[in-house]
């Protein structure tokens, strides 16, 4: 008998374990619904959307996850197990789960750590493992797992609770901590996790902060710069996350690209926020290029750093796998910056990834990301203009 318990333990052990690392070993990449629907959700609305994922080419660019954010909930029944709203979902969650696998792709959903939800659904406090085995016979993929609603809560150990009971239900699981960088997740997280949110939620804004009395909603740019110090917590199986994308909710085509560029950059989840049942051909290109999403998902996993620095003009660098590196050249300003670029006068030598460039003793082709096509290579200074608000992407390749 106690031979048999240790069996049982150790392939538990083992199962919990190997389902975190088999999961995320490259950025996530999907659609959420908050950004442009908020609490107006509806099972139509996510069907049809999972048509468009397929339909609009970003299924094959690599995006996986339907993701419903707050609101798809119900009441819970007097066991406590929670049900979905029966006048929005009226098929049920599992039916929708269903028809969003048929499709070849997975599902997410959302819930929180607190008594509520931040729209003021019942959250997952005391019921942690109750809602994980609802989610696992739904089929669920994913879990966001929100921070609102949490007074008295720790948040390490609430999201470890979280996880045991994602363990214990049996499905492997996305687990994306949402709970907006306020206890630094990126010193303790990687255990629990497979991303972790580093910052409050993004608005459709490249250089702003919206106040909202308590909390504020930022920029592009204002998310961007609180990532530089942490990426030596990121890497394959758990991700900084500077928060969904914002391409196509009212950014000009130029924000779109950038944005876009630098959360590839930064190694982020691409977890679309526009509507993509009835998005532009331009967003549609930007969202499904795969050449950026090639920087993002390299195997190598490291997030970008900045190697130069000067009044607007600031240029990134990645190392990839295959002694690829990825820079971007990034405008943050209102006129155009001219710049020639001399790689010579630069190498790379990041301690984080263990990757070393030199430029000098060695060439590499220049792929333009956006342009899709080879521009040169480091044999000679790189001379060009980075337009408004707008990145020049390239992958160096030896």
């Amino acid at each position: 008998m106690k031979k048999i318990l240790f069996i049982c333990f150790a392939v538990a052990f083992q199962f919990s374990y190997g389902q975190k690392f088999d999961l995320a070993k490259t950025p996530p990449m999907g659609w959420n619904s908050w950004n442009t629907f908020a609490c107006n959700i509806n099972e139509d609305l996510i069907r049809k959307t999972a048509d468009a994922m397929v339909s609009s080419g970003m299924k094959d660019a690599g995006y996986m996850y339907i993701n419903l954010d707050d609101c798809w909930h119900g009441q819970r029944d007097v066991q406590g197990f929670i049900h979905e709203d029966a006048t929005r979902f009226p098929s049920g969650i599992k039916a929708l789960a269903d028809y969003v696998h048929s499709k070849g792709l997975k599902i997410g959903i959302y819930s929180d750590a607190g008594t509520q939800t931040c729209g003021g659904k019942p959250g997952s406090r005391g019921h942690e493992y109750q809602d994980a085995i609802t989610y696992a016979n739904w089929g669920i993929d994913y879990l966001k797992y929100d921070w609102c609603n949490t007074d008295g809560l720790k948040a390490d150990e609430a999201y470890k609770t979280m996880r045991d009971a994602i363990y214990s239900a049996g499905r492997p699981m996305v687990f994306s901590i949402c709970e907006w960088g306020e206890s630094k997740p990126w010193t303790w997280a990687s255990n629990i996790g497979h991303s972790w949110r580093t910052t409050g939620d993004i608005t459709n804004c490249w250089d702003c902060e919206m106040g909202y009395g308590t909390w504020s909603k930022l920029s592009v740019l204002s998310i961007l710069d609180k990532q530089m110090e942490l990426r030596q917590y990121a890497g394959p199986g758990h991700w900084n996350d500077p928060d969904m994308l914002e391409v196509g909710n009212g950014l000009s085509f130029s924000e779109n690209r950038a944005h876009f560029s630098l959360w590839c950059m930064l190694a982020a989840p691409l977890i679309a926020g526009n509507d993509i049942r009835n998005m532009s051909n331009e967003t549609r290109e930007i969202l499904t290029n795969k050449e950026a999403i090639g920087i993002d998902q390299d195997v190598l996993g490291v997030q970008c750093y900045k190697m130069f620095g000067r009044g607007a003009f600031e240029v990134y660098a990645k190392p990839m796998s295959n002694n690829e590196v990825a820079i971007c050249f990034l405008n943050r300003g209102e006129t155009p910056v001219n710049f020639d670029f001399n790689w010579k006068d630069f190498s790379i030598s990041d301690g984080i990834s263990g990757k070393s460039y030199d430029f000098v003793k060695t060439k590499f082709k220049l792929f333009d990301c956006w342009q899709k096509k080879e521009i040169g290579t480091t044999a000679v200074p790189f001379k060009s203009t980075v337009q408004p608000h707008d990145v020049i992407l390239l992958r160096l390749k030896p």
